[in-house]
């Protein structure tokens, strides 16, 4: 999770302002806040996340010991891939955490038949990530879902309307495992370019290689 911090800073004299930081990590936030209390001139200190949410000093440290040994700091990158001919699909997801102070990598794709389109296995595959942090036990976290589809990620903010019974279906699926798992979505989208990795699990499985294997990732 990322927040801002907001604290209330006092000089000896008594004049007082409010100051506001960049934002970044929890636990980055928590090591600074606790140095500027040290200084006896920080009266206030509250953590603002991306909901817009406020967290006290206490509250922010039960969440941090809560979350050790839990998956967090999820990011999930997933593609989906249509052969027109064969009208098999291919499905690449990619999902980077850390738990337990290490920091891991998960990737996982999944051959997929009954499927129209390659909007179709876009979905599918989002959903084939959602499965995934299911099993990785991941609940009640921001989580950031990354894919180069335009169509997924604007129908998922709700930029778009979902028209297409089949899509439709999908976006619907989605969502309920999302509200299930407690999970609190942002959605980006980027170039196909950078989304390299799951395209590559996705075109894998259309030709038959399976793939599922997790690593630490060194240097993190």
């Amino acid at each position: 999770m990322n927040v801002i911090i907001e604290w209330l800073y006092r000089t000896p004299k008594g004049a007082e302002t409010v100051f506001r930081s960049v934002e970044m990590t929890a636990a980055q936030a928590m090591l600074l806040a606790e140095d500027m209390e040290k200084t006896g001139r920080t009266k206030s200190v509250k953590f603002i996340d991306q909901f817009d949410s406020s967290w006290t000093v206490k509250e922010m440290k039960g969440y941090l010991k809560g979350i050790e040994t839990e998956p967090h700091n999820v990011t999930v990158y997933f593609d989906g891939g249509f052969d027109l001919e064969t009208k098999a699909s291919g499905l690449g997801c990619v999902i980077y955490y850390e738990q337990s102070g290490k920091s891991y990598r998960l990737r996982q794709n999944a051959a997929f038949g009954g499927l129209t389109s390659n909007n179709e296995a876009e979905y599918a595959a989002l959903h084939l990530c959602l499965q995934a942090l299911e099993v990785l036990n991941v609940h009640h976290l921001p989580v950031r879902f990354v894919g180069d589809s335009r169509v997924v990620i604007n129908h998922m903010m709700e930029e778009w309307p979902v028209i297409e019974q089949n899509l439709y279906s999908w976006a619907d699926r989605i969502e309920a495992k999302v509200k299930a798992l407690g999970i609190a979505p942002e959605y980006e989208l980027v170039s196909r370019n950078a989304n390299k990795e799951a395209d590559r699990l996705a075109t894998q499985a259309l030709k038959g290689i399976e793939i599922c294997a997790t690593v630490e990732r060194e240097g993190n």
